[in-house]
Formats: structure tokens, sequence, C-alpha cells
């Protein structure tokens, strides 16, 4: 079984509200009194794309102090950046290529994508990201169920302004999870709200944001509640490679 911690849309701007949120549920993961596997964070870490926003995510996250209490797997979104993405968390060259890595654990495998487009709110999975997409699958045989990551939900969610940036090109990907059974679900972020779907016959999951919650159109005109609590998911990958998902909020 493979149990992950979910968040996303931090949108780290260097203002004192950004990074109390983050803290926040920062401070509620690392005082788990159990174990999970991993965090993930499906991008929009920072709000402009600086280098600045990203040594501050680096610095919440524990991701050079090596005192975090699991891997912590990021991804960006289309408010990032990725040369001073790179620079800052990974401690990498700064580089303008899509950023994709993968993380195998006993339970299983998460791929994490990159869908943003440089200069661009929109959203796709390139022909470099297909391509290790495939590659990486190849190398892991079909021995463990895998999850892809990323930013963009590549279908509507019934809010007209995430549903504005939807992924470019989902049936291609519907045609990559034809023939990739192994594939058990997807993760994303992006829209602000917790969401359950299925895509191409898989779970989709969508986590909530930090910065703030979408009111879909139903609950009023106001589009961004900022004073929703912080929301997480907790995803869990069993031995059936069945995904099942615990939403939170954090006060």
């Amino acid at each position: 079984m493979l149990v992950l911690a979910h968040i996303s849309d931090l949108h780290l701007d260097g203002s004192a509200r950004a990074t109390e949120r983050a803290e926040r549920v920062r401070d509620r993961l690392w005082r788990l009194p159990g174990q999970v596997d991993a965090l993930l964070v499906t991008g929009d870490i920072a709000d402009h794309g600086a280098e600045a926003e990203y040594e501050e995510a680096a610095r919440i996250l524990g991701l050079h102090e090596g005192d975090q209490p699991f891997p912590v797997l990021t991804c960006p979104g289309n408010h990032d950046s990725r040369a001073p993405y790179r620079k800052a968390m990974l401690r990498r060259p700064a580089d303008d290529g899509p950023v994709n890595s993968v993380q195998v654990f006993d339970g299983g495998a998460v791929l994490m994508c990159d869908s943003s487009i440089p200069g661009s709110d929109e959203g796709a999975l390139d022909e470099e990201t297909y391509t290790w997409i495939e590659a990486t699958l190849d190398e892991l045989t079909g021995s463990l169920p895998a999850l892809l990551a990323f930013h963009h939900p590549p279908v509507a969610l019934h809010h007209p302004l995430p549903d504005s940036y939807q992924l470019d090109g989902p049936g291609r990907l519907a045609a990559l999870l034809e023939r990739r059974p192994e594939i058990a679900g997807l993760i994303t972020g992006h829209a602000h709200t917790p969401a359950a779907t299925v895509f191409a016959g898989r779970p989709l999951v969508v986590g909530p944001g930090v910065t703030w919650t979408l009111r879909l159109p139903w609950e009023g005109e106001q589009v961004a509640d900022r004073d929703a609590p912080v929301g997480l998911a907790f995803h869990v990958l069993d031995d059936d490679g069945r995904l099942t998902t615990h939403f939170r909020v954090v006060t």
C-alpha cells in the first residue's frame, strides 16, 4: 500500500499570508503521528515564478535541510517558471525544458509530469514529456501500479475559470491510458477546489488549493474564498491498484 499526502497551489508571493498558510499545512503534515510515504505538491508553488519564491518554498518544505519526515515530490504549474524552479528548489542548472521526475516506492510509482507551457496559463504535456512517460513506464515493466501527477486537469470541472485552462490534447492522454493499464489514476491541482471524477476510465483527483478555495457557480458570485481553511488530500493506492482519496482541512 502507498499513502501520499497532497497539496497544491501554494502561490508563494513573499506575503505573510501565503507563508503562514503554507507553513500551517506543512506543520500538520510534519506532525502526523503515523507515516505517509511522500508529499505531492502539484504546481503553482510560486505566484510570480521568482527565484526568491522558490527559495522560500524550499525552506518551508525542507527540501535542502534533509529534515522532512518523508520525500517531497513536486511539479510545476502555470504560475511557475522552470529555470528558477530548477535552480532554487532542485539545485540543478537553470534550464527551460520540462521538469519531469519519478519516485518509486514498494507500493507503486509516482510520475511527476510538467504540464506547464512557459509564458502561458494554458497546460499541455509536450512531446518530450510523453516520451519520458512511456520510457519510464517501460523501465518499470508493469511491475507496479503508477500514478501520473501534473497541474492542469484534463476535464471540465464545471466552473468557467479552471475550465478555461484545461490540459490541451486530452485525447492523447486518454490513448496513453488505454495502452497502459498499469496507470492507476491521475492527480492534479490548478482548480483550487477538491474534486474527484473519472477520465478515460481512471480516477482523476484534483487537490484543494493552499492559498484560496474556488467558489463554484452555485455558491455565489465571488470566485476566490480567501477565508476558507487550507486544504489537503491523502491518497491511498492499495495492493489491488485501487486509488482512494480522503480530503482534510487545516484550520
